[in-house]
């Protein structure tokens, strides 16, 4: 686990630069991965490449969230 770590800044800077191209969709109708890379297949593999980011980010997140820990319940009488 502790090499998917050492990864989680260039999954993060993967992730921005999605969430930024998004931003420019949505704001300005401009997609600059397609404007970069064209419309073809290059194009598809940097979309999935940062998708897998997204999901390699998933358990950092949990982590930073304490999902999974579990709180020790009070019982009251």
């Amino acid at each position: 686990m502790e090499v998917f770590k050492r990864f989680e800044p260039l999954w993060l800077a993967l992730v921005v630069i999605g969430g930024l191209n998004w931003a420019m969709v949505g704001l300005f109708d401009r997609n600059i991965l397609s404007d970069i890379f064209g419309g073809g297949t290059t194009t598809d593999v940097v979309y999935t490449v940062v998708g897998f980011a997204a999901l390699m980010l998933v358990p950092a997140l949990m982590e930073r969230m304490h999902f999974g820990i579990h709180m020790p319940r009070t019982h009251e009488s």
